[in-house]
């Protein structure tokens, strides 16, 4: 509802979902933040014998560059809930606005790096820039999305590298400082590594900074939850043939496993996960032994 585009998923599909579930007798509380208004150990002690994590991976990351912090940089999280869950689209007859200006630059290559680009161009912006620091073939996002885009008169800026971004005396963005790179051995993703030619900054001139490059899990639950086994950077550790984790009667999947990926997986990992707990239930045992089968481990895929 609040992070794929309207022209991916259209949101009355999404709301036919819920009122389904709604239908089946589910019952929905929002507003429930786990690990501060009740942990998974509390949940347990209410009555719920199985819990099924879903919470995704909604922190982002960033640069780590100067100027990060200047006005009109966003994080794709945020540049996508204001338009889709804020209706940014639709000020000043909804509260909260979004400045795109005129050029946008969309630093990252994956997935959501393509939908905060087309949405920008939806939101009136005449260049919209896809900076990649890698090459066409190792983007991340699916072929089609990169396809859609280019319809759509996305630029592609490729093996580019923001070093900077830059800002006028009023504190908003008004360029961002690149530098060329090229490629070289493969690293552990399997990608050929960049690596930056010398003297080859360069600065385009810019109204607006997405930064798209890949999130993590929120830590809330892995710091309130004693005997969750996790990633070092964030990941909740399954059996991938049950999606059970290290704590009895808890499961986990989509985002929150795997780090950013898709809708598709995550569903599916819904359905896996929703099996082995219907078992779980009636046996009081999972179908696959934690000890007959090891923990699979997210990827955690970058998108830059």
């Amino acid at each position: 509802m609040y992070g794929i585009p309207e022209f991916r998923l259209p949101k009355v599909i999404v709301q036919e979902e819920i009122d389904n579930l709604r239908k089946l007798g589910v019952k929905i509380e929002t507003n429930m933040v786990i690990g501060k208004i009740l942990t998974l150990d509390e949940l347990h002690d209410m009555g719920f014998e199985a819990i099924f994590i879903g919470t995704g991976a909604g922190l982002p990351s960033f640069m780590k560059i100067p100027g990060e912090n200047l006005n009109g940089v966003y994080s794709s999280n945020e540049f996508l809930t204001r338009i889709n869950l804020m209706k940014a689209y639709k000020f000043p007859d909804w509260d909260t606005p979004i400045k795109v200006g005129k050029r946008v630059a969309v630093v990252g290559g994956g997935n959501v790096a393509m939908d905060a680009a087309r949405s920008a161009k939806r939101l009136g912006a005449e260049e919209v820039y896809i900076v990649y620091r890698r090459s066409e073939a190792e983007l991340p996002a699916r072929l089609e999305e990169v396809h859609h885009a280019k319809e759509e008169g996305i630029i592609f800026k490729l093996l580019t590298a923001p070093v900077e971004v830059l800002g006028n005396e009023q504190g908003w963005v008004n360029g961002l400082a690149c530098v060329e790179m090229e490629l070289g051995e493969p690293d552990s993703s399997g990608r050929r590594r960049p690596i930056e030619k010398k003297d080859s900054r360069f600065e385009l001139p810019m109204d607006t900074v997405i930064v798209a490059i890949g999130t993590s899990p929120n830590p809330l639950i892995k710091m309130t939850t004693p005997g969750l086994e996790t990633q070092k950077w964030g990941g909740i550790v399954v059996d991938e043939s049950t999606m059970a984790t290290s704590k009895s009667g808890v499961y986990a999947g989509g985002d929150a496993v795997t780090g950013a990926a898709t809708v598709i997986l995550a569903m599916g990992a819904g359905k896996t996960a929703a099996e082995a707990i219907d078992t779980y239930l009636t046996s009081g045992t999972n179908p696959v032994s934690p000890e007959d089968e090891a923990c699979v481990l997210g990827s955690n895929k970058e998108e830059y």
